[in-house]
């Protein structure tokens, strides 16, 4: 693959052509790193010439957009090929980079006035696609690590006092028809990673909140069962499973999942062929 830089008078316009893969990423990379380094953080990524492209790839894209956001930019997508537009779209990439049918159109919406990011949580919950809401079953067990032991920190959701209405917010890392797993970072509750763990001990019954990004907007809702967890540095890992879903849930929880085996055999046969 072969990257070719063109400055604009606001943004930067990155040519990619050939086949972007695995090989690849650290390519897209040094580009988006030096231009963060001339202080460029306003970035169009034309794929009009790329044939192929996999999911490591579309991770890197993802890698790109979050480093221009950091440095108070943005990227976006220019006439992908069919090909790389199927994909996008089918992963949902789309809803993180957007993309548009022209150079001009991307450069204008990365050249925009940049919003100040959203300092409340409950509204980064509406907005961050890849959120999992949860709370606790058990009022006892959430005044005992909650509201006794933290009494000085505040709910994320509404700025008081934690109390019995006390609700976390992970980020989701996989869901399938059994389960979800989401990370922790443990909020504004100031526990460590061993709190957490107690917190989100194995059995421990969770009220959670996500969306299915491929399906529709809105919310899915459903009671969960803590299965696995994992202390990490940083906060916990949690693997659950589905202990009561609604149909309608369900049936969507189903659907997405089939549209990701399917992804990860279109990527696998394009891979090998």
């Amino acid at each position: 693959m072969q990257i070719t830089a063109e400055p604009r008078d606001a943004y930067t316009v990155l040519h990619l052509r050939g086949e972007f893969d695995t090989y690849y990423c650290p390519l897209l990379q040094q580009e988006v790193n030096a231009l963060l380094h001339a202080k460029d953080v306003r970035v169009v990524l034309n794929l009009r010439l790329v044939k192929f492209i996999n999911s490591t790839a579309l991770g890197a894209i993802i890698k790109a957009s979050k480093s221009l956001q950091q440095a108070g930019g943005r990227l976006a997508i220019s006439r992908p090929s069919p090909f790389v537009k199927e994909i996008l779209e089918k992963v949902g990439l789309d809803r993180v980079v957007p993309i548009f049918g022209s150079d001009e159109a991307a450069g204008a919406a990365v050249a925009a006035p940049t919003q100040k990011a959203n300092a409340d949580p409950a509204a980064a919950f509406e907005d961050d696609e890849s959120s999992v809401l949860f709370g606790l079953l058990d009022e006892e067990r959430l005044q005992h690590f909650i509201a006794d032991r933290q009494k000085r920190a505040t709910n994320p959701l509404h700025g008081h006092a934690f109390g019995t209405n006390w609700r976390g917010i992970g980020r989701m890392l996989a869901l399938d028809t059994e389960g979800l797993r989401f990370g922790w970072s443990g909020g504004n509750t100031g526990l460590t990673p061993f709190e957490m763990g107690q917190l989100l001990a194995l059995g421990t019954e969770l009220r959670v909140k996500f969306r299915l990004p491929l399906l529709k907007k809105g919310h899915c809702e459903a009671v969960v069962a803590v299965t696995e967890l994992e202390e990490r540095e940083d906060g916990v890992k949690v693997a659950a499973s589905f202990n009561e879903v609604d149909d309608e849930t369900r049936k969507a929880v189903v659907q997405y999942a089939e549209d990701m085996a399917y992804l990860k055999r279109e990527l696998r046969s394009a891979t090998e062929g």
